[in-house]
């Protein structure tokens, strides 16, 4: 009876091809997250300038950017809650 070996090639990867960009990871997608909410608090925050100058008229417009920028900080502050919850669980448990 003869065996054969289960071998899995290695890839080979030509020197001249663009190494593969990877998915990002979860630190990445957070830094990301949490820059879109620095860009919407300054966002708020030009408005608020630009209100208090006299360039800008509309009212609402500063309203809808102040209420984006704050809901985006809230959702932040409860996700952040929830992973260190999750972490402090996750500690807890027994190997």
């Amino acid at each position: 009876m003869q065996v054969n070996p289960f071998v899995v090639p290695l890839p080979v990867e030509p020197k001249d091809e663009k190494k593969r960009e990877f998915a990002p990871g979860f630190g990445d997608m957070i830094r990301e997250a949490l820059d879109k909410v620095n860009r919407q608090q300054l966002k708020a925050d030009e408005a608020t300038r630009q209100f208090l100058s006299g360039d800008m008229e509309d009212i609402h417009q500063l309203m809808i950017a102040s209420e984006q920028a704050r809901v985006s900080l809230q959702l932040t502050m409860q996700v952040t809650t929830k992973i260190i919850e999750a972490y402090r669980e996750m500690s807890r448990m027994q190997v």
